[in-house]
């Protein structure tokens, strides 16, 4: 049996690629899934939320001018991630212990508990606990 298209990857812009590494992983709780070496300066870094199977970040650091600007527009000013979470406020406390700069208070709305917040870079996501 043929198993269905999946996103494996997406990919974030980044100035670096260990600041962004740490953000992920100590700021969002994610895990480093791979880090490998290749060749003049180059990595390929993927980090993913902490249990998930299927997708996951390409930390990508911009390397032409046209990607440096887009470094935290990545959703032209809109949220254009999105972190599902079983505890809202368990997750937005860390998050907010660990310096991540939520712009709103939590709402509920009807498909759950929802809070935007801003990555390292400025790149919008929302924090959220989906309704039962």
């Amino acid at each position: 049996m043929r198993g269905v298209p999946h996103l494996g990857l997406t990919t974030i812009l980044v100035h670096d690629y260990d600041e962004a590494i740490a953000f992920y992983r100590d700021a969002l709780g994610f895990e480093l899934r791979e880090d490998t070496d290749q060749g003049g300066g180059r990595r390929w870094v993927v980090v993913a939320p902490a249990g998930s199977v299927e997708t996951g970040i390409l930390l990508a650091v911009a390397d032409t001018p046209e990607q440096r600007a887009a470094v935290g527009r990545q959703g032209g000013g809109r949220v254009a991630h999105f972190l599902h979470t079983d505890d809202f406020e368990r997750d937005a406390a860390r998050m907010r212990a660990a310096g991540v700069v939520f712009l709103e208070d939590p709402r509920h709305e009807p498909y759950g508990t929802v809070a935007v917040f801003e990555d390292l870079h400025g790149n919008r996501w929302d924090l959220i606990q989906p309704a039962s």
